[in-house]
């Protein structure tokens, strides 16, 4: 997520853009002027249209790289964004913006544009997609500091179909950089903001693409080889804020299995990642941070093991469980709605640009290590833990197992976070075969874990008589898990 300073420059010293992006239904756009941080302040409205360009193969998108016209009034402004950070709610990246003649891009040969893709890529490029929104700016004093705020509400549209954008932007001019976050909890107070994770040129690519998943899996994070502790972390905790909001939106627009499921794996994937970097980043504001994540985590846990257990019971024994299930959904969506669950995501995110990890860590050196290296010693050290506690795995107790259980869901997050550190071909045939190991003993146990608790939960709904159909599965699956335990053990690393 990198820094957030007001003038932010990048080592060549371009001007970079930051800003904290916020959304909003439609509604609550119209009222947020007489909300108290906004009351009595003036305001300025326009409207704003802007043609996005690629080629029919997207090969911008590919590249990273945005290119969009802008109308406002008479004028037409050029805009080009490229790589930088792009986490959840956070936008930090290169910009170059100038005047130009009419509605079409002007690629000229000094433009930034240039170095980033092939001239024969640029010949080919045509409209997208349009965006077209009112915008509605204030300039407000708060905190010690002086903050743009804007929101935009409109529509991208391609050809006949359309999408509602609702969204505010909050960028830093002076003062503290913490005021950003200040303000938005408190209209948030107002009006039901959440985390933004979506720029308007990928709501106009997800529309191309009629991309509207019912679930969304982890993204692959791309870190760079010489990216330090602190660098892949900031990452770690974007992508896994992201794939958590795209399936809370999911579930309020349809609650599905998928959606539910994927939320909970955004939030394992987070509380693991803390876990595994509480040296570097367990400051004062760690507890409190990790305590409400297991918070959020469990408000949706009771809906997704109602899901698992509907489909290992026979159909005519469902009915008690699918009423107990859709009061389950019913409390999770009241949960993710709740103000203190969209708080908690923009806590993550100062948290994790301005933390007291980052300016006063208990280690300075830790931070700045490169994250290949502190990446080895954790894969190394989570490998070991599962060999240890996985001896005699037949033999273990259900809560035994389940520890080794979580340490093999640590190590799947950590191989997937890390992966893109170590990318040699023999590194990379070595990281297959090793996640492959991994996941046939992670889902051995995740099967083993799902019987020793059903009984219980089948019990509460009067089901008795299911509990010990699936006994029969369990020996098998015990000699399974310590095959799969056994071959991850062999498997070569790939660090």
């Amino acid at each position: 997520m990198g820094r957030i300073d007001a003038n932010v420059r990048d080592m060549a010293g371009d001007e970079i853009e930051v800003e904290l992006k916020l959304e909003l239904d439609c509604n609550a756009a119209a009222r947020l002027a007489d909300t108290p941080a906004l009351a009595g302040l003036a305001f300025e409205d326009r409207a704003q249209s802007a043609t996005y360009y690629d080629t029919p193969d997207q090969d911008l998108r590919a590249a990273g790289v945005s290119l969009r016209v802008r109308r406002v009034g008479a004028a037409h402004v050029q805009t080009i964004k490229a790589g930088g950070t792009v986490a959840a709610g956070l936008f930090a990246r290169p910009e170059w913006e100038r005047d130009v003649a009419g509605p079409q891009p002007e690629l000229e040969t000094a433009s930034p544009i240039r170095t980033l893709v092939e001239d024969a890529v640029l010949e080919r490029i045509a409209p997208a997609f349009t965006v077209a929104v009112t915008r509605r700016q204030w300039l407000v004093e708060h905190d010690g500091a002086t903050l743009e705020l804007v929101v935009d509400t409109g529509t991208v549209s391609v050809g006949d179909r359309s999408t509602p954008v609702s969204e505010i932007e909050l960028e830093l001019k002076s003062g503290p950089p913490a005021a950003i976050f200040a303000l938005a909890r408190a209209l948030g107070r107002d009006a039901r903001l959440r985390l933004g994770v979506l720029t308007k040129a990928e709501r106009g690519y997800r529309l191309i693409d009629a991309a509207d998943a019912p679930a969304i899996k982890a993204e692959r994070l791309d870190l760079n080889q010489d990216a330090t502790v602190a660098e892949a972390f900031a990452a770690i905790v974007g992508t896994c804020l992201r794939q958590f909001r795209l399936n809370e939106d999911a579930l309020r627009r349809e609650p599905t299995t998928g959606a539910i499921h994927q939320a909970r794996v955004a939030l394992r994937r987070l509380r693991s990642a803390l876990s595994i970097l509480k040296p570097i980043v367990g400051d004062g504001r760690f507890a409190h941070l990790a305590g409400e994540l297991r918070w959020l985590a469990g408000t949706l846990g009771a809906a997704r093991d109602l899901d698992v257990l509907i489909d290992r019971v026979d159909g005519g024994a469902t009915e008690p469980l699918v009423a107990a299930r859709e009061d389950a959904y019913a409390t999770a969506l009241a949960a993710l709605d709740s103000q203190r669950a969209r708080d908690l995501m923009i806590d993550l995110v100062e948290w994790t640009a301005l933390g007291d990890w980052r300016r006063q860590p208990a280690d300075p050196d830790l931070p700045g290590q490169r994250a290949d290296r502190f990446a080895a010693h954790v894969l190394r050290r989570l490998r070991r833990r599962i060999k240890r506690r996985g001896r005699d795995l037949a033999r273990l107790d259900d809560e035994e197992r389940h520890r080794v259980r979580i340490e093999a869901k640590k190590l799947r997050y950590a191989t997937g976070f890390f992966e893109m550190l170590f990318r040699g071909k023999k590194e990379r045939q070595r990281h297959k075969a090793f996640l492959k190991a991994l996941e046939t003993l992670q889902d051995h146990l995740g099967i083993l874990n799902d019987l020793a608790t059903a009984p219980a939960l089948l019990a509460r709904y009067g089901l008795d008589e299911q509990a010990a159909a699936a006994a029969g599965q369990r020996n098998a699956l015990l000699r399974d898990a310590a095959k799969a335990h056994q071959a991850l053990k062999k498997a070569k690393r790939f660090w």
